[in-house]
């Protein structure tokens, strides 16, 4: 019965799981999750409650998350966004009572002390994090928008939740040469289904983490032999490319370790030799 759901995606061990999943699995303890939020720019979910634990994905100021358990410095969590479950530090979580109501826009923006871009930066946020804004302000010609805690990010750089992009691809395209990062999911660094992830999700459309999770419930599948377009999804064993257009790609990949655009068939002459010709293809 335990087999049957994916660990990655419902809490659950021998001596604890989520109360949800009572029927489904068997443990020693079944706990109720408790909503807390992301605080810092990006945090680092792990598979094992250990700082050198492999990253299995990350989670950007302002997402919130289901507690199940906090000890010695983390937290099991589950990501409410696409149900991920893992290991954070416990020290990352808020209360998660105030209402967000902006986003970023920009792949990376600066939040100042104060509404002055002559402050040196307390932090930097990722595309897609989400602030509760509170007020504005104007500086020597800048426009700021003002945290609750008086802190200051650039206008141009958020706009309300409720807005989103129009072209997932072109999102994608905002961060070419972003540093490829193996579990990446922010503007800082990447990985192959983080980029298609966090893309999506600017422009309204909730996917799931991992690449064989997309590839398995993204839109609908393409024929072997259908023309591609832009915005179609193509699938390796372990790896995935969103078309530029009906020739390019756009991908984080680890033969350049960034978010690359090229050409779709030498990705394919090259990655072949490693994971073998694309399993399949999908259009959202």
């Amino acid at each position: 019965m335990t087999q049957q759901l994916d660990a990655r995606l419902n809490a659950f061990r021998p001596d604890l799981a989520d109360s949800r999943l009572a029927r489904q699995v068997k443990a020693k303890t079944f706990v109720e999750g408790v909503k807390q939020r992301i605080a810092e720019p990006v945090v680092d979910m792990r598979g094992e409650p250990r700082s050198d634990s492999a990253i299995a994905t990350q989670l950007l100021r302002g997402q919130d998350v289901l507690v199940f358990e906090r000890r010695e410095g983390f937290a099991w969590v589950q990501a409410l966004d696409d149900g991920y479950v893992g290991y954070i530090r416990d020290i990352a979580l808020e209360s998660a009572d105030v209402a967000l109501t902006h986003h970023v826009i920009a792949p990376r923006t600066f939040v100042y002390p104060a509404a002055d871009l002559r402050f040196p930066p307390v932090a930097a946020l990722s595309l897609g994090s989400r602030v509760a804004i509170a007020g504005q302000a104007q500086t020597r010609g800048t426009d700021y928008a003002l945290l609750e805690n008086g802190n200051a990010v650039i206008r141009a750089h958020i706009t309300e939740i409720r807005q989103q992009a129009d072209d997932y691809a072109s999102v994608a395209e905002s961060l070419l040469h972003t540093p490829y990062l193996w579990g990446g999911a922010s503007a800082f660094g990447i990985d192959c289904s983080g980029l298609v992830q966090l893309s999506m999700r600017m422009a309204g459309k909730a996917v799931l983490r991992d690449s064989d999770m997309q590839a398995a419930t993204i839109g609908k599948q393409l024929k072997a032999n259908g023309k591609l377009r832009r915005g179609d999804l193509v699938f390796w064993r372990g790896h995935v490319a969103i078309m530029a257009d009906s020739e390019n790609i756009i991908h984080a990949n680890g033969a350049s370790m960034d978010v690359r655009l090229e050409p779709l068939h030498e990705a394919v002459a090259r990655i072949g030799g490693l994971y073998g010709q694309p399993t399949v293809m999908r259009r959202p």
